[in-house]
Formats: structure tokens, sequence, C-alpha cells
């Protein structure tokens, strides 16, 4: 560690700040089998570990006999976590929940700490200095791993406990807000879903329904496969040299198929290619697309939509495109008809498994699209994007604040920045 140490700070191993001077014990080996959904004693593992946040994600149980296997490791409230192996590496939580007996797994590191503010620590821990060091000292080649004795002994600027309990008050404030705000747009995006669902398949002050190949629909609506909603048919896309990224055509890539609805172009990639295949496959507005691939089942063919009328756009070959006809059907219902949970189960069923998940042409072509009249269209995505609005807003104040945790982290765990700890004032170093 090379930084000027703040007056009144220390430097201090992890080992140094632990209970007992020592890094808890790593849990056991857990396979499938292993576990019991019938038990009552929960298991952590690496997907309940965020970076700063307990996810609570994994919803794995044990039962008696097998918790007694992990009972080394079994957890307290504001325990730290770390994630020994990505993404990221070496990622840092506090273990919250206290209404269940709980252990982890091998993968999982555990700091309780004895003369340290278990917030300050586990913000410390999250730190750019403290994660460059743990990447530093990882091991292995297609997956890197810290060693539990490694981590034990890297070092960590400390300031008195006074002021980490300060820098801890003020960094969780910030915490509470950014959870609050991600609370907001978890509770928009189930009515976003439940707005689809009840949109796309009952539209707008219908009483009178009829059987369909989608299930019951209003009088009035019609059906038609996705193929034919198609002026051109359903075409791949442009093969991504890597030889010839960074100039030429804004391309379209799997990753921001994710991005949220709506391609974001400014953060788009950029691709050479000669004049006639970017002609033969250069993207217009209203153009709606779907992934080919997936690691994952529940991702295959998802959807999303060109809204930019900028000239210059191409997309990639793991891509399939529909360029929907607009005497039939407007391209954003389309795009979000493609994202409902109708559509969804369908692409699914129709993939192939194998190393990946794939899903070809032919595949997506025959999905039936229930179509209201164009007026009942712009008015069902009038209100989709409304809500889609809002949750964007939503989300770039929480990114806002994460920032801001970022520059108070970088301040305040380094002493750029010192805090008076009987008052909320801070003042530069």
């Amino acid at each position: 560690m090379s930084e000027v140490i703040p007056e009144g700070w220390t430097i201090s191993t992890i080992d140094q700040l632990t209970a007992n001077n020592s890094l808890f014990c790593d849990g056991d080996w857990v396979e499938s089998k292993d576990q019991d959904p019938t038990g009552k004693n929960r298991l952590i593992q690496l997907a309940d570990i965020g970076d700063g946040t307990f996810l609570n994600k994994s919803a794995r149980f044990m039962n008696d006999e097998q918790f007694q296997r992990l009972k080394c490791t079994e957890l307290r409230p504001n325990d730290i976590l770390i994630a020994r192996m990505p993404d990221p590496l070496g990622r840092a939580c506090i273990y919250k929940l206290d209404s269940q007996r709980a252990a982890t797994v091998v993968d999982v590191a555990i700091l309780r700490t004895e003369n340290a503010n278990h917030y300050w620590l586990m913000s410390a821990i999250n730190s750019p200095n403290f994660r460059f060091q743990i990447e530093l000292n990882a091991s292995g080649t297609t997956r890197t791993r810290i060693a539990r004795g490694i981590l034990s002994q890297i070092e960590v600027l400390t300031p008195p406990l006074p002021e980490q309990q300060r820098i801890a008050t003020i960094l969780s404030s910030v915490d509470d807000v950014i959870e609050k705000t991600r609370a907001q747009i978890d509770k928009l995006k189930d009515l976003k879903t439940g707005m689809m669902q009840e949109l796309l398949t009952q539209g707008i002050g219908h009483t009178e329904f009829k059987d369909s190949p989608v299930g019951k629909i209003p009088a009035s609506w019609t059906t038609e496969r996705l193929i034919n909603l198609s002026l051109n048919g359903i075409s791949n896309g442009v093969f991504n040299d890597p030889n010839k990224v960074g100039s030429g055509y804004r391309l379209i890539n799997v990753y921001d198929m994710y991005q949220g609805f709506g391609i974001k172009i400014d953060s788009l990639e950029r691709l050479r290619l000669n004049e006639k295949e970017f002609i033969r496959n250069k993207v217009d507005v209203g153009d709606v697309f779907f992934t080919r691939s997936s690691l994952k089942l529940e991702g295959i063919a998802h959807c999303n939509i060109n809204l930019s009328s900028d000239p210059s756009i191409t997309y990639d070959g793991h891509i399939m495109r529909v360029r929907p006809d607009q005497e039939k059907v407007l391209p954003k219902y389309l795009a979000y008809y493609c994202l409902s949970d109708f559509s969804r189960t369908f692409f699914m069923r129709m993939a192939k498994h194998s190393t990946m998940t794939t899903i070809g042409q032919a595949d997506i072509a025959p999905l039936p699209v229930a179509l209201p009249s164009l007026d009942e269209q712009e008015r069902i995505c009038d209100l989709l994007g409304s809500i889609s609005s809002s949750i964007t807003s939503i989300e770039n104040r929480k990114m806002g604040f994460i920032s801001l945790k970022k520059a108070l982290m970088q301040d305040l765990l380094t002493g750029k920045v010192r805090v008076k700890p009987d008052s909320p004032e801070v003042a530069a170093a």
C-alpha cells in the first residue's frame, strides 16, 4: 500500500480487524443433491452477494443434518460476506437476515469485526483500492479466485473508530436512498408488467371477447404471424470482425439489446464495413431485433427496437431483425408485444438447447401476434411509454446517487476529506 497515511490513521490487515485476529473459515462444497427445499436453514451463496448489497437471491435451503456440516460458517447479523470468485471478485456485503439459521459455501469468506465498524470495513473492501489489491493477488485462469489466507493479509487504511463510525453513517445514508429508489423502480416495473399483460390481451375499454391463438382477445382484434408483419422477412446481421472494430458504422451488439427499451445508440461500438454490406444491413428507425443465443433460457429472443433516425447504424450477426409493416402494426407495439409473457413463453418453448440456448428465424416466425386497430395500438404504446419514461427517470436518479456514493467513498475512505466524529460536517484534509 503506497498511499500517504492521513494524520491519526494507521494501516491494518484484514486479519487484524476481525474477531480473534482471524478470518472466519470457508464453508464446505454443497451440491444440488445436498440441498433440501423443505429445510428450514438458509444456504447463502455467491448469488446472494451484491457489490455492497445483500441481494438475498439464491433461496437455497438445508435440513438440520446438512446444516451441521456447515455449522462453522453459521452466520450472524452484520457479518461481512466476501465473494472469493467473480463477478466482481471480492465484492462484499453485510448479512442482514436474522429470522432463520444460515450458513454459507466454500466460495464465500466471512468477516466478523471486533475492533472496527462493520459498515466502514465492508465499504473499504468494496473501494477501488482494495478491489485492485484483490485482483492483483488473485489466482486462476478461466475463473479467478482469492485465497482466504491472502485475503486476510490485504491492507486497509484505517481511521480511528469514531471516524469509522461517522464515515459509515454518511455512506449508509446514501445507501438507504439508493435502496428506496431501487424499490420504487421495482414497483414501477411490476406495474408495467401488469399493464402489459392487461393492455396486450384485453385492450382499452372492450366488453366483447373471442378465442384466438393467443387466448381471449377483444372481438374486434385480429391475429397475424410475426413473419407476415415483416416487410422483408427476418434477417441476421453482419459478421462482427474484431479486426474492424473501432471506427465506421454504429453496430448494435447483443449487449446493447439488454440495456433498456429502445437501443441506446450513443454507446454503440463502431464497425468498418464496405458500402454494399452496410446497405444490405442498414438499420432504419422502427426496426425490431431479437437475440439469437443466450447463456440462460430466459434471455433467448430478447426483443428491442431502434427508435433513432441515425442513418449510420448496422447490427451484429448474433441478432435477427424484423422491419414491421406499419400498415398493419406499429413498431413500438410489436416490440412491446414481443416482450410480453405470452411471447417470452413462446420463444423459450421454440429454443434449442446445447452449451448455449439458441433460436433461429424459422423459430420466431410463427409467433401469433394479437392486433388491435392502429389507433388503439398507438394508445397502448402511449400508456406503456409513459410508465417506461417514469422508470427511466428514476433509474437516472438512482445512477446519480450511485455516482455520489462512489465519490464519497473515494474521499472518505482515503482521508482526502476528513469527517468530525461528533458532527455531520465534513472538512477537507
